[in-house]
Order: C-alpha cells, then structure tokens, then sequence
C-alpha cells in the first residue's frame, strides 16, 4: 500500500493536510512531537470518514529518533512505502536578529530545515525504487520574500526552498516530485498572536487563509494530475 506521512500533523495546517490526504484514500501517518490528545483527535477525525491513520511520535530535529522510527515502520511493513511525504513540522522564534539569542537560531533551524533532511533522506530512497512519489515541503512566504523578526524562520524555509528546487532534479527520472508550498497568512495557532487587522492591510484578499485551502494545494500536488509539476514553490497567501 502507498501511505502519506505528514510531519506536524496533529494540527493546524498539518491536520487538514492528514484530512484531505485521507480524503484521496491515503492510510495516514500522522506524526507529532508533543501534544499527543490533539494527534489522536486527527486520528479520530480520519477514521469518523472511514480513513486509514496511525501515530508517529518523534522529534523531526532529532536525527537519531528519526533513524529510530522510520526503519521500524519500514520493518513492519514490507509491502508497503510511503508514497507521499508532507514535510510540515515547523516552529517559530521571533526576534530581531541584533537580539536573536543561538538558541532562538539554532532550534528554528534545526526543526525547519535539519528535519526536513533527516526524513526525506531514508523515505526517498523508497520512492525512487518504487518509481513514485510525492515529496511536498511547507515552506512559507517568509522564506520567499523575507519577513523582518524572523531572520531565523525566513533562512529556514529559503534553506528548504533550495533544497526542494535541488531534490527535484535528482529524483524527476524515477517519477517522483518535490514541490514546495508557502503559505502566507494562515488562521492556526501559530498566527492567533499576531494582529490580524494590521497585517490584513497588507494581503490583497484582505483576509487570513484556511488550513484547508493549504490542503487542497497539496492534495493536488500528490495527485497524478500534477505529474509534471516539480521543482515549483507555490504560494498560498491572498496575493502577498
């Protein structure tokens, strides 16, 4: 069976990403780091639809876990591979960079763009030998445009932007993808701090998005439909 892992899945943009992937007939992996009420209630939402999902907790920055996780999945089962890869796991650290402590830096930096590494690399090999695949990374527009306070978060998601455009060339001959999407302002929790009438100025549909119009980009680009569609950064922002 072809299965979708989505990292950062419990919720937010990663939930309704578990939700639509399910909708198209992926048995879900849903992985999360903490917060495993919010990971089974994305589980229990797929089944509700009669989906397929499983839990996968680990730490995406952490190497050794991952290494961990991923070859005992793979163990357990043979016959299957996962197919399409969501890598959505992301955090945030805000700071200007005059006051950016290495922590702030480094934690960003390690989820962001280490974490993409550390899955892509053991799950594309599967992929490339099955001659199918979906490799698609959040990315945002921060790392398109720049976003001052998050030179951190911003060089993270330009690091997996570089990496998406790269990674498709490596893997376009074995029919598998790697896209890149970015989403702008986004109604999760990792915006309901932010003042919203301020930077709704700034978006020309004078709105915040929906974690399920996200979705519906990604369920495209894992579809057959987006077959020759690789190598691209597609945003989702009202415009921005």
């Amino acid at each position: 069976m072809k299965y979708a892992l989505v990292t950062g899945g419990s919720r937010g943009i990663g939930r309704a990403v578990c939700l639509k992937l399910a909708d198209m007939g992926y048995p879900v992996l849903v992985n999360y780091r903490t917060g495993r009420e919010a990971a089974e209630e994305t589980k229990r939402l797929i089944e509700a639809k009669g989906g397929q999902a499983e839990l996968l907790c680990f730490d995406v920055s952490d190497g050794q876990a991952v290494e961990q996780a991923l070859p005992a999945w793979v163990e357990a089962h043979p016959d299957d591979y996962v197919a399409v890869l969501v890598n959505n796991a992301g955090i945030r650290r805000d700071n200007l960079l005059f006051w950016m402590t290495g922590d702030e830096w480094n934690d960003v930096l390690h989820t962001n763009l280490d974490g993409v590494f550390h899955i892509t690399r053991l799950l594309v090999k599967y992929m490339m030998n099955r001659r199918f695949g979906r490799i698609i990374n959040m990315v945002s527009v921060s790392g398109v445009n720049g976003m001052a306070g998050q030179t951190n978060y911003s060089a993270s998601k330009a690091g997996v932007i570089g990496m998406t455009k790269a990674l498709a060339l490596e893997t376009a001959k074995r029919k598998v993808t790697v896209n890149a999407v970015a989403p702008g302002f986004i109604e999760t929790d990792m915006t309901k701090e932010l003042n919203r009438d301020e930077l709704k100025k700034m978006i020309p549909a004078e709105r915040f998005g929906t974690p399920e119009e996200v979705a519906g980009l990604v369920g495209f680009l894992a579809s057959e439909n987006a077959a020759y569609i690789t190598g691209q950064v597609i945003s989702v922002s009202g415009g921005i």
